[in-house]
């Protein structure tokens, strides 16, 4: 038997990468905040020294510009664990820099307010 046996050859695009994300178990409240290891379309390596996961934990996870991603802990191993999302993401908007508002074309904007129109405006037939 070679030693490529135990390295992992599942054909999975993984992005390693290392920020922060925002974990919380279901049933819970309590957010913890973890560290993303690695991600791929279908999950993510996650790391912590607040809490211990456990195969089969159910879960959300608030991945940077992505949102609240629903998955269950995959495996758990000392103070890492594997989370498999129950829908695929793209792990490059993950990666992508947050984006403030002055980054945002006006027009992409979402309108926070109605506009107000003078009553002369209203008056204004459209042609």
């Amino acid at each position: 038997m070679n030693a490529m046996s135990s390295v992992d050859t599942r054909n999975v695009a993984r992005d390693s990468l290392f920020l922060f994300a925002q974990l919380t178990f279901e049933g819970q409240t309590q957010a913890y905040r973890v560290k993303v290891r690695n991600l791929s379309a279908g999950g993510m390596m996650a790391e912590t020294g607040e809490i211990t996961a456990s195969p089969g934990d159910r879960l959300e996870i608030e991945l940077r510009n992505v949102g609240i991603v629903k998955g269950s802990v995959a495996w758990a191993q000392d103070n890492r664990f594997g989370v498999a999302f129950a829908t695929e993401i793209d792990p490059k908007v993950v990666r992508a820099p947050v984006a403030s508002r002055a980054d945002v074309p006006r027009y992409a904007r979402p309108a926070t307010t109605p506009p107000t129109f003078s009553d002369e405006e209203r008056r204004i037939r459209k042609l």
